[in-house]
C-alpha cells in the first residue's frame, strides 16, 4: 500500500483526507510528468488526460481542481462528465489518450471520494508513477536524474484548455450495444443504478437491446449514491425483482466497475455465481483459455468444489481486481473476477465493468435457454464466519507460532470439507479470520479456536 494510493487509488473522506488541493496537486504532476516525458521523446503534442466522475457532490470540486492542474502544467483535459470507471478506462485505451481519471469512491458513502488513475492502455496506474505522484505530494521528487522543489508552470500557448468530451462516453455506450448477440425483446429487466455513474448509462444499453426496463436508484442528488441501493444493500434489488415480477435484476455500484445480480426467484447472485455461470458457458464455447478463471482467495470454498466437478482450473490471487487483472494479463486468462462483483471479461475490457457484466449474464442465460436460477443450481456456496480481530501488529500476530499452529489445526480437521483463512487488512490494524465449512456452527467453532488464540497470546487491542 502507497502512502496515499492503495489499491483502488486515493481514497478518504473530501476535505478530510482527501482535498481540493490534493487533486489539484495530482493533476500538476500529471500534466507535466507526461508532458515532460513526451518532450524527451521529441514529442511536442499536448498531453490528453480524459476524466470521469461518479454523482457526488464533492466530484465537481475534484474535477474542477484536477482540471485546473493539468491545464497549469500544459496538458489538456478531456471531461466526460458523470460517467463509469469503465467507461473512462475504455475512453482512455480507445481514443489514444496519454492516460484518464476516475473521481469516485466506489461503494463508500457519499462523504467519501476517491481519485483512480488509469494508463493509457485503459489499464489501472503503474505502481513507478503512482510512487512518483506521492512523492511530489510530499515534496521529495526525485525523478529525470534530478530532483524536483518544483515543477514549471506551462506559460503563454503552452497553457493547456478543457474540452467537453460527453460524446466519449455516448461512444462507450454504443460499444455495449454492439456486444449485444441476442435482442432482449420480452425479457422484464430490472436495473439498480445506485444513484450513480450507472444512472447515465445502463438503461439506454438495455433499452436499445429491446429489454423492458425497472429501474430504482437512478435519481442522484450528491447525497444518496449507494444509500440503500446498489450491490452493497443487494436486498432492496430483491424487492423489486419479486414485486415486479422481472425475470433478472442487476445492482451497480457507486462508480459501476461492479455488478451483483438477482435471479427470478429473488435468489442473491454474487460475483462467485457470476464467475461459475459465465466461466461453465465460456469452457462449453471452446473460450476460456488455459480453462482458468482467476480468483481471490476470498472467493467461496463452494465456488472451487464447484470448478473441480465441471474440470475448470483456477488461479488466487490477493484480494483487490488489480491482483486479478495483473494475472490475467501475465496468463492470458479470459475471465476472472472477486466475490464482490469485480468481473473482468479481458477480450472487451481492461477493468472491471458492471453494464458489461450483466450484458454477459444475459448472453447466457439467452443463449442456453434458462434462467438464472437454473444456471446456478451447479453451485452450492458454503457457510462463511469472518471475524475482524483488532490487532496491535498485524504481521506480529499473524505470523505467531501459535496463531499458525492453531490454523494449521483447523485446516487438518476440515480436510476437503473447508476451508480457514487468515489475512491482515489492506487498510486498518485488523486481522481477519474466516473460516467456510459445510455447517454455520462448524465455521463459528473454528473461527473462535483461533481468534482465541489471538487474544490469548496478548495481540488484540
Amino acid at each position: 500500500m502507497g502512502r496515499y494510493f492503495g489499491t483502488d487509488g486515493f481514497r478518504g473522506e473530501a476535505n478530510v483526507d482527501l482535498t481540493a488541493d490534493h487533486a489539484y496537486q495530482v493533476g500538476r504532476f500529471l500534466g507535466w510528468y507526461y508532458g515532460e516525458t513526451k518532450r524527451r521523446s521529441g514529442d511536442t503534442t499536448p498531453v490528453r488526460v480524459v476524466i470521469g466522475k461518479d454523482t457526488r457532490r464533492s466530484s465537481y470540486m475534484f474535477e474542477y481542481a484536477l482540471a485546473s492542474g493539468l491545464v497549469a502544467s500544459g496538458a489538456d483535459a478531456y471531461l466526460l462528465h458523470v460517467t463509469t470507471t469503465p467507461s473512462v478506462s475504455f475512453v482512455a485505451r480507445t481514443d489514444g489518450f496519454d492516460c484518464g481519471i476516475m473521481i469516485s469512491a466506489s461503494h463508500n458513502p457519499y462523504y467519501d471520494n476517491g481519485i483512480k488513475l488509469i494508463s493509457g492502455s485503459g489499464e489501472k496506474m503503474d505502481e513507478g508513477t503512482i510512487a512518483f505522484i506521492e512523492d511530489y505530494l510530499d515534496g521529495k521528487l526525485e525523478v529525470f536524474g534530478q530532483r524536483w522543489q518544483q515543477i514549471p508552470l506551462a506559460r503563454r500557448d503552452h497553457i493547456g484548455r478543457t474540452v467537453d468530451y460527453v460524446a466519449g462516453r455516448n461512444r462507450y455506450v454504443g460499444y455495449l450495444i454492439s456486444l449485444g448477440l441476442f435482442s432482449f425483446k420480452g425479457k422484464r429487466v430490472g436495473l439498480d443504478c445506485a444513484n450513480g455513474s450507472a444512472w447515465t448509462i445502463a438503461k439506454s444499453v438495455f433499452d436499445a437491446l429491446g429489454a423492458k426496463t425497472y429501474v430504482m436508484g437512478d435519481e442522484p442528488d450528491g447525497f444518496n449514491i449507494n444509500n440503500g441501493v446498489g450491490s452493497t444493500h443487494i436486498e432492496a434489488l430483491r424487492r423489486f425483482v419479486l414485486a415486479n415480477g422481472l425475470d433478472v435484476g442487476f445492482a451497480y455500484d457507486g462508480d459501476a466497475d461492479r455488478c451483483l445480480a438477482v435471479d427470478e426467484q429473488g435468489g442473491i447472485i454474487t460475483g462467485d455465481h457470476i464467475l461459475y455461470v459465465c466461466g461453465r458457458h465460456l469452457k462449453q464455447q471452446g473460450e476460456l483459455p488455459c480453462n482458468t478463471v482467476v480468483t481471490t482467495i476470498m472467493s467461496n470454498f463452494g465456488l472451487y468444489r464447484a470448478f473441480d466437478r465441471e474440470g475448470i482450473s483456477y488461479a488466487k490471487t490477493a484480494v483487490g481486481d488489480k491482483y486479478v487483472y495483473e494475472y490475467m494479463a501475465r496468463n492470458g486468462c479470459a475471465l476472472g473476477g472477486e466475490q464482490s462483483g469485480h468481473i473482468i471479461f479481458s477480450k472487451y475490457a481492461s477493468t472491471g465493468d458492471g453494464v458489461l457484466t450483466s450484458l454477459k449474464l444475459m448472453e447466457v442465460m439467452l443463449e442456453q435457454k434458462k434462467p438464472l436460477s437454473k444456471l446456478t443450481e451447479g453451485l452450492t456456496i458454503y457457510p462463511q464466519v469472518l471475524e475482524n480481530v483488532r490487532v496491535q501488529d498485524k504481521k506480529t500476530a499473524r505470523e505467531d507460532p501459535d496463531v499458525q499452529a492453531a490454523v494449521d489445526a483447523v485446516a487438518a480437521e476440515l480436510g476437503d470439507t473447508g476451508r480457514v483463512l487468515v489475512r491482515e487488512s489492506g487498510t486498518e490494524p485488523v486481522l481477519r479470520v474466516m473460516v467456510e465449512a459445510p455447517e454455520d456452527a462448524i465455521c463459528r467453532q473454528c473461527v473462535d479456536r483461533v481468534v482465541d488464540v489471538i487474544r490469548r497470546n496478548g495481540h488484540c487491542v
